[in-house]
């Protein structure tokens, strides 16, 4: 007899069991999926680790598991004696994912960054923010404890430290006193409150109103990756001094290369969107600019200036913005690009895009060119400190010296952290990108 576990789940606790596959007495081959679990960014299959019959299942929909526990009991004897393909055809798994929670198609024809909203990617989870004087109560709040005695999960740790909220304060409300992430954004909410109140740094609440007065209202919980898109973004806004810079380049002869190579490749089922040309100039640029591929160091003194270019990439999916990240994009050619980027575009709007491919990222794009829009703030990452935003691209009148004649334009949004960048660098970074998208010679160099 054999005992399930859970594998690493790259940092992540506390992980809700959404789907179970099979069922006791099931037999099930080796890496077969047993469960779906759930986390903030995505959702992962667990599979058993060997061939065998199913004897018993530990968990339900609904629980909560952490790296190794115990999830099921597999006699891999049984293996032999009842292969894995005499399963049933008809057999179902015990539980049934709900319907609103499965992830819909991606649209057909659409790549990552034709299908992208006009929000701003996640932080990653391993997204610290630099404290900043405007945070609430910072003097109270200043670092969260690694006091042993505290009791609190490493989610709740890294939440507490993420929002700045000192765990040896906070009252827990769980089983002996167990700390909660409820009870971190409890102490934080009072924080803010009581601070705004007696005029310190705190962040004043928005006011509580019956919207019942007006007209019929229902609710609507968010969803998790919807929660934590909103608990980033706030940190980010708190945390980051941002400017962007507006820019436009001519990617007319650059559209007429695309369109070129997609015939090229059309009988290999490969299709060139702007996107990973785009990804390819912007890793370029990167290298050239060293402090546009760096994160501050948490105590802001220092600079973390990295050797390697891995970008995220802002993807549309039916439970909100995902951002798979691409790595080593300065070593890769554009298809190679574009093969990665709609094979994790599928994973992430299937919900199957693992966490791991969501983190470390240098810099991030996002891209409303398949939407429509003229401009738009896309919102730093932190700890990244820069993020490329594209428009739709138009044809507009250009004056070569003697008249005007038809170009087409693509509209840039560099958003960047003005604590490590300053306006003139940015200017000449999307000057920079600028060229090398109008004549991507350049980039060879």
């Amino acid at each position: 007899m054999t005992t399930l576990k859970i594998p690493d789940l790259g940092g992540s606790s506390q992980v809700e069991v959404i789907e179970l596959m099979v069922q006791a007495g099931e037999q099930v081959s080796a890496d077969q999926g047993v469960l779906v679990l759930e986390t903030d960014k995505a959702t992962m299959e667990i599979p058993a680790e060997q061939a065998g019959v199913i004897t018993k299942l530990l968990v339900k929909v609904g629980d909560k598991v952490s790296t190794g526990d115990a999830f099921a009991e597999l006699d891999a004897s049984a293996a032999a004696a009842k292969p894995a393909e005499e399963k049933p055809a008809e057999e179902k798994p015990a539980e049934e994912k709900p319907a609103e929670e499965k992830p819909a198609a991606a649209p057909a024809g659409k790549t990552a960054a034709e299908t992208t909203p006009v929000t701003t990617p996640a932080a990653p989870a391993t997204a610290q923010p630099v404290p900043s004087a405007s945070a609430p109560a910072a003097a109270d709040m200043a670092s969260a404890s690694s006091d042993d005695s505290v009791h609190a999960g490493p989610a709740v740790r890294k939440l507490a430290r993420e929002l700045g909220a000192d765990l040896a304060q906070i009252k827990g409300s769980g089983n002996r006193g167990r700390i909660q992430k409820e009870d971190v954004h409890a102490f934080v909410k009072q924080r803010m409150q009581s601070g705004a109140a007696s005029g310190g740094s705190g962040v004043p609440a928005v006011p509580e109103i019956d919207f019942s007065q007006f007209g019929p209202v229902h609710t609507q919980p968010l969803n998790n990756v919807k929660r934590a898109t909103a608990r980033a973004m706030t940190i980010a806004n708190l945390n980051v001094p941002q400017v962007t810079q507006f820019d436009q380049a001519d990617i007319t002869d650059l559209e007429a290369y695309r369109v070129q190579q997609n015939a090229r490749y059309a009988k290999q089922g490969i299709k060139f969107s702007l996107v990973p040309f785009v990804l390819k100039a912007l890793a370029h640029c990167l290298r050239e600019f060293p402090t546009f591929n760096a994160s501050l160091n948490r105590n802001g003194e220092e600079l973390i200036l990295k050797d390697y270019v891995h970008i995220g990439v802002a993807v549309d999916t039916p439970k909100g913005l995902l951002v798979p990240v691409l790595r080593d994009v300065d070593k890769k050619t554009v298809t190679e690009i574009t093969q990665e980027l709609q094979e994790k575009a599928v994973l992430a709007r299937e919900g199957k895009l693992p966490l791991a491919q969501m983190q470390g990222g240098c810099c991030s794009l996002s891209s409303l060119g398949g939407i429509g829009g003229t401009a738009f703030t896309p919102i730093v990452n932190p700890p990244e400190v820069a993020i490329l935003g594209l428009s739709k691209a138009t044809m507009q009148p250009v004056w070569d010296g003697q008249s005007f004649v038809p170009r087409l334009m693509l509209p840039l949004s560099l958003s960047y952290d003005h604590r490590v960048i300053d306006g003139a660098e940015a200017a000449r970074f999307s000057q920079r990108l600028v060229a090398c998208l109008q004549d991507l010679r350049e980039i060879i160099m």
